[in-house]
Formats: C-alpha cells, sequence, structure tokens
C-alpha cells in the first residue's frame, strides 16, 4: 500500500507498508548493499553507495540513467534514531560529494529554507513496518516534476529488497 501526497506547505510525503518488522526495512534503506538495490527509478542503477548512516555522517550515491548519465547525490545525517528516524539533507553533488547548484545542471529544485528530509519508521505489529520519508523539496506540481512516479518506482525496488531480506531472515 502506498499514500503518496503534497501537504499545504508543499512538501512530498512518501508511504508504504512493508509486510517486515521495522529492523529489516531500517536495513534495506540504511546498508549500502541494499540500497544499491534500490536507490533510483525502474531501471536505473547504483554504481556507488558509500554510506555512513550517524549523526555528522555523510553518503555519496550515484544514480545511472539507463542511457548512461551519472547523477550524484550526498546526504549529510543530522539525527538517528535507530530503526525509528533519520534526519538528513540531501543534495545533488559532484562525484566527490561536493554540493553543485542544480540550476547548473538545468534542473529545477526547490528546497524549502530550514527543511530537512525525514524518514519515520513506524511499527504497526503483526511484523509490518510504514516507513514515511517526508521530503525537503517545494514542489508546485509534483506530478509534472516525475517525482511521486519516480518514488513509487523506488518504493517497488524497495520492497522487493524487503522480500528478500525477511525471507532470508
Amino acid at each position: 500500500m502506498t499514500n503518496n501526497t503534497v501537504n499545504e506547505t508543499e512538501r512530498m510525503v512518501i508511504t508504504r507498508v512493508f509486510d517486515a518488522p521495522r529492523e529489516l526495512v531500517w536495513k534495506a534503506w540504511t546498508d549500502p548493499k541494499y540500497v544499491m538495490q534500490w536507490w533510483g527509478p525502474k531501471g536505473f542503477t547504483a554504481p556507488v553507495c558509500q554510506m555512513d548512516v550517524r549523526v555528522g555522517g555523510k553518503s555519496l550515491l550515484c544514480m545511472k540513467t539507463p542511457d548512461g548519465y551519472e547523477g550524484w547525490n550526498a546526504i549529510e545525517y543530522h539525527e538517528i534514531v535507530l530503526h525509528e528516524k533519520i534526519v538528513s539533507s540531501m543534495y545533488i553533488s559532484d562525484s566527490e560529494g561536493n554540493k553543485i547548484d542544480p540550476e547548473q545542471l538545468g534542473i529545477e529544485h526547490e528546497a524549502i529554507d530550514g527543511a530537512y528530509d525525514v524518514t519515520l519508521f513506524e511499527d504497526l505489529g503483526n511484523g509490518q513496518t510504514k516507513p514515511t520519508h517526508i521530503g525537503n523539496e517545494s514542489m508546485e506540481s509534483p506530478k509534472d516534476s516525475g517525482q511521486l512516479e519516480g518514488w513509487n518506482e523506488i518504493l517497488e525496488k524497495v520492497a522487493a529488497v524487503v522480500a528478500e531480506l525477511a525471507q532470508a531472515k
């Protein structure tokens, strides 16, 4: 089940319920071995995924399009509550993790001043977990931007990773 919306402050809220314990969903979300399997929409790959998920830590991820273009993102972590919450800021970067102005790449990206990305991992009981991701982007028309479609495709890939982890347990 997926419930994706943009609230009154124009922040995208992405949710999905997984049939797996919170610890497994957290592992799929934070372990580079698994993030490489889902980072990016359908058809995209993640050839580089370096993650240091701790307060003050930084991650560097590469998303490769089907036609071979490599886009880089860096994530800085501001708050971590194990298995429950990640507060971070993600930005477009070069391959070294240096911040790049999205306009330099012809990308419209309007971050809400002072807002961070927040991901909450809610234990629903009965072995189910609902992560909720609240982005820091201001988006006038998320459907036109492809953000919702991209996130839905990403969550399908996350679901496959989580299902694999749940079967292996």
